[in-house]
């Protein structure tokens, strides 16, 4: 998951249309935690992954690439 998170995260930002101050907002986490997690300097925690889900309307298969 770690080398694929943050390609993942960047590409489902820029197919929506908002930068890391957008996400964080929706998710309710800091600014600097998504640039953590797009820069692959940290991993998102099991409930901000779950908001990310939600938010951006992905399944954790896809965005943690689970899928085969």
């Amino acid at each position: 998951m770690k080398q694929n998170f943050p390609r993942i995260i960047v590409e489902l930002m820029q197919e929506r249309g908002i930068n890391q101050l957008q996400l964080s907002e929706k998710l309710g986490v800091r600014q600097s935690q998504v640039s953590n997690w797009v820069n692959g300097k940290s991993l998102p925690g099991y409930y901000s992954i779950k908001m990310i889900c939600i938010k951006l309307k992905v399944s954790a298969d896809y965005l943690l690439e689970l899928e085969d």
